[in-house]
């Protein structure tokens, strides 16, 4: 029995022996592992599509067509004199009427938000008047009354509502009624509505030269120098 143990515990240590041998032998052969890398960052944006024939890849993308305004000879006649009239009245009118666009969401969406009924609701309207008169009255002056007319105009397009029912709306009708009497004075209408299949046509066009990016290039090859910069704040841009 004695012996036996003996025999087994030599057996054991002989064992363990070999596995502490083994141990440094696959220590010895088996390398540190490597630390990782980190995985390449995925690019980013939008991918070209592409073809390949044979040793060439050809990219594949739109691009839109451009448009050349050659500087041409000041024209004359009516129709041309009415035409140079109506895109230097527009190069002025237009950021006005996009000022307009803008302040009535910002102020529709307020009231929306904030549930302004009663008093609350007219102290929040002549609020943004009042900054507004004290921002755009002395520009609102410089400008000709067909310049405002068309404003008014390009308010109705870019708004949604006319003149009229936007002072209407904010204010009163008597208030509309009030400044619709003026406007008459000076030959224009509040209620005028846009028109651009008909009488508004015209300047239906120029809006899209203006959405296209063209309409600086329009007007230099018309006057031969760029559009007017209009004093407009940025917080209204």
């Amino acid at each position: 029995m004695l012996f036996t143990c003996i025999a087994a515990e030599e057996s054991c240590h002989a064992q363990r022996s070999r596995r502490k041998k083994a141990e440094a032998k696959e220590a010895v052969r088996k390398p540190e592992p490597l630390p990782q890398q980190a995985s390449p960052a995925q690019p980013q944006g939008e991918f070209l599509e592409y073809i390949v024939e044979g040793n060439d890849t050809i990219f594949i993308d739109e691009i839109r067509a451009a448009k050349i305004f050659s500087r041409i000879p000041k024209m004359k006649g009516r129709e041309w004199r009415k035409y140079y009239r109506l895109v230097h009245n527009f190069s002025k009118a237009y950021p006005y009427a996009l000022v307009a666009r803008k302040l009535v969401i910002e102020a529709d969406s307020t009231i929306a938000a904030d549930r302004l009924k009663g008093v609350k609701r007219e102290k929040y309207i002549s609020k943004v008047q009042k900054e507004l008169f004290d921002v755009f009255e002395g520009q609102m002056r410089s400008l000709t009354v067909s310049q405002g007319a068309l404003i008014m105009k390009l308010v109705d397009r870019e708004v949604g509502k006319s003149s009229y029912n936007i002072i209407k709306g904010y204010k009163s009708g008597i208030t509309a009624g009030f400044w619709q009497g003026i406007a008459k004075m000076f030959g224009s209408d509040l209620k005028a509505p846009y028109d651009p299949e008909g009488e508004d046509k015209a300047v239906e066009e120029l809006v899209k030269i203006w959405e296209d990016g063209d309409f600086d290039a329009l007007y230099w090859s018309l006057f031969w120098k760029d559009p007017p910069e209009m004093p407009i704040p940025e917080k209204y841009l």
